[in-house]
């Protein structure tokens, strides 16, 4: 399905869809969305560390995103799926 090739999909109580976003990459625990004051703000970090017996490494990936609910939409209305 398109919600599930690209991520994440924010709709409001309505039933239309407010964004998509590309959260490809991201353990769907490791995935925040925050809802305050007409702000929607979708957060998420991983790190993934490889050792290959002689050394160790680690990587980071972190995304933020934030925007702004269109006027007339409430903080409780939005829900989200990933």
């Amino acid at each position: 399905s398109r919600t599930k090739r690209l991520g994440m999909m924010l709709n409001s109580c309505s039933g239309q869809n407010l964004a998509l976003i590309d959260v490809k990459g991201f353990d769907p625990r490791d995935i925040t969305v925050t809802v305050k004051d007409g702000k929607v703000t979708v957060s998420a970090e991983r790190k993934v560390e490889c050792n290959s017996g002689l050394s160790k490494t680690s990587n980071y990936k972190k995304f933020v995103k934030e925007f702004c609910l269109p006027p007339g939409v409430c903080d409780k209305e939005v829900t989200y799926s990933v």
